[in-house]
């Protein structure tokens, strides 16, 4: 399959019959659905897809309804021509880039609002997005008829979200999670990533190296979790041009925020640098 001609499909129409025709066939079809500009973090998830699936099909889509009035929906990098070499090494049989007008239509109406997981992390600061994300998802799952997605853990928030809807809306589609993709230096991987100034780069570590940081004090006995986001937030704003949206410590399948850690505990961070808006996160305890 990684010697073929990608196909790239651009109407719902064609992909709803290009899928059919995988499934008539026998295929099983494996998505990963993404907004572009492809990195190292996307191409992971192909890989793992490709474990899963007969054919795998990548969605390029920049989801305006994701995005708030004053973020970087405009600016968000873009380069088709390049994704789609990229995702060709990766033997993918399927790029689908549908338009926005074709997704939502003049007088569209229908949302997918989940009531516990948004109001926490992102959530909080970003009202809105995970609406976006899980009425795009539930778009482009009903596009593209997948039997597995797959979905980073750098945005465990998301993938929370996503796994939720597809349980709650009885989706026959197996939701699969893959490992947060970090550059050598530790900066999980994100197309935002382009935004960041070669000086920014220390401050931008920052979040990698206070989770890390945190993860050892618990397993050095630290239970409090005031502490440790305390301790947190002084190793990023020991950086200039930091600027700390929150510091949770939660349950990683409610989100919950805790008080100690006795039991499984995620810690999730959001970060502006500069001007970019960076998130990481990572289980406190195995």
């Amino acid at each position: 399959m990684g010697g073929d001609t990608i196909k790239v499909v651009h109407t719902i129409r064609d992909m709803q019959s290009h899928s059919r025709r995988l499934r008539q066939d026998g295929q099983r079809i494996g998505f990963v659905p993404t907004m572009g500009y492809l990195h190292e973090g996307h191409l992971a998830l192909m890989r793992l897809a490709q474990a899963h699936a007969d054919a795998v099909v990548v969605s390029i889509f920049v989801n305006p309804t994701q995005f708030g009035p004053n973020e970087d929906f405009a600016a968000y990098p873009r380069d088709l021509d390049r994704d789609c070499r990229l995702a060709e090494k990766e033997g993918v049989a399927v790029v689908f880039t549908p338009e926005a007008e074709a997704f939502y239509p003049p007088n569209y109406q229908t949302y997918i609002n989940l009531e516990a997981l948004p109001r926490h992390l992102c959530g909080v600061s970003r009202p809105g997005h995970f609406s976006g994300v899980a009425t795009v998802v539930a778009k482009l799952f009903h596009c593209v008829t997948p039997h597995a997605a797959v979905f980073g853990q750098k945005d465990y928030q998301q993938l929370a979200v996503i796994r939720q809807m597809v349980a709650d809306l009885n989706m026959d589609i197996e939701i699969i999670g893959a490992p947060t993709v970090r550059e050598p230096d530790g900066l999980a991987m994100s197309s935002r990533n382009a935004y960041l100034q070669p000086e920014q780069r220390p401050a931008a570590l920052s979040l990698h190296r206070s989770l890390i940081q945190a993860k050892q004090a618990v397993a050095a006995g630290t239970r409090n979790v005031s502490t440790l986001i305390t301790a947190a937030r002084v190793e990023i704003l020991a950086h200039p041009q930091t600027e700390v949206d929150y510091i949770e410590i939660c349950n990683p399948v409610t989100l919950d925020s805790l008080e100690t850690v006795t039991g499984p505990a995620l810690m999730a961070l959001a970060v502006k640098v500069g001007q970019t808006r960076l998130i990481d996160n990572m289980l406190l305890t195995d």
